[in-house]
């Protein structure tokens, strides 16, 4: 099976991963809808969901997926088109619908290509639903998701994520491994090959399920950037992660033009394009520096072969059979059956052996 797996550009990129729940949505996306339409209070839903999970030992996301599941019974038909619908309704913050042309447009004036990310909890069914997603801003959304049957009801869990199997993703990114099967996240790729080096990643969430991303992020020299609701203003959270080291930027979650967010991402652009310029010219040093010793090494054998055919007047080529370094061919000496031919390359390697000898 065959994988579409992207490489690394030309141009520097930048992925700009965001958590969705509070990060560009005020609230939680089932409760903007769907949890009233099943009857229910957005808090006895979350109370009931979060007891099923710590009574059973149950993963919290498959918890809130299998109530959701059950309580549509009865209510209407839980498929695709159902939750699609529901995402449509969800709220964004301020500027969030025109960031991401927006952003993107800005890094390539500066040649950085920018991508945009979700990695989420939510379902990823309604997230597919809000305008932001149908227009295309997001390379990928990785999300929960549900398995439908023939008749397009969902029936199984198809992809569960929580806060710890969130960082896979990031290496997915950084390989250009997007296929959530490719069991190529796993193979080692040279530095030089790396699509998206973490340096060049910013991750955007609200809360302590974004955690290890935002650390893991911070401990390769990328971006963790912690928001809050502008309305309520409410930094608690941002300070706390700030104070742990979980992040380095907080900001209100007004993703509109010429807001803090929005300078913010783009001083990091600007950092992005004038670093990865450095670190060209660094590798293509690097690079110049390997080729000219590799050519050094290559006329020294050269020389050596030519100066033993010289005291030999045989071939070394013929003799040895060179292929690579003079180093391997001489490693072949215990095959040679002319004494004679080995006593001329001792006196070349060691032209005092016969003075000590004497």
């Amino acid at each position: 099976m065959t994988f579409d797996r992207r490489h690394k550009e030309e141009m520097p990129v930048l992925a700009i991963c965001y958590d969705f729940d509070k990060t560009l949505s005020p609230d939680d996306m089932q409760a903007q809808g769907y949890i009233q339409s099943v009857g229910y209070d957005v808090g006895k839903f979350w109370d009931e969901s979060n007891g099923m999970a710590r009574d059973n030992d149950m993963d919290g996301n498959l918890a809130y997926m299998y109530k959701m599941f059950k309580e549509a019974e009865g209510n209407f038909v839980f498929n695709k088109k159902a939750l699609m619908e529901y995402g449509a309704k969800v709220k964004l913050y301020p500027g969030v619908e025109a960031w991401f042309e927006r952003i993107k447009q800005y890094g390539k004036e500066l040649n950085v290509i920018v991508e945009h990310y979700i990695i989420s909890s939510g379902l990823k069914e309604m997230i597919e639903g809000t305008t932001i997603a149908k227009n295309g801003a997001f390379e990928k959304i990785y999300a929960s998701s549900f398995f439908y049957n023939e008749r397009g009801v969902a029936v199984w869990p198809a992809q569960v994520i929580n806060y710890t199997s969130k960082t896979q993703f990031l290496f997915r990114i950084e390989k250009g491994v997007l296929d959530i099967n490719d069991p190529g996240v796993n193979e080692f790729f040279p530095p030089e090959d790396i699509r998206v080096p973490f340096r060049n990643m910013v991750y955007i969430g609200d809360s302590d399920t974004d955690i290890p991303c935002m650390k893991l992020v911070n401990s390769y020299g990328g971006h963790s950037i912690g928001v809050y609701n502008p309305e309520t203003a409410d930094k608690s959270k941002v300070f706390k992660m700030i104070k742990d080291n979980r992040i380095r930027y907080f900001a209100p979650a007004d993703y509109s033009e010429g807001s803090e967010l929005d300078q913010l991402l783009k001083a990091i652009i600007d950092k992005t394009a004038t670093y990865e310029l450095l670190e060209k010219k660094h590798i293509n040093n690097t690079v110049e520096t390997k080729e000219v010793e590799k050519a050094n090494e290559t006329l020294s054998t050269l020389a050596m072969a030519e100066r033993i055919e010289n005291q030999t007047g045989k071939p070394i080529a013929n003799v040895l059979n060179i292929t690579s370094t003079l180093s391997e061919a001489l490693s072949k000496y215990s095959e040679f059956v002319n004494s004679e031919y080995y006593k001329n390359l001792l006196k070349i390697f060691y032209p005092d052996s016969e003075d000590k000898d004497s």
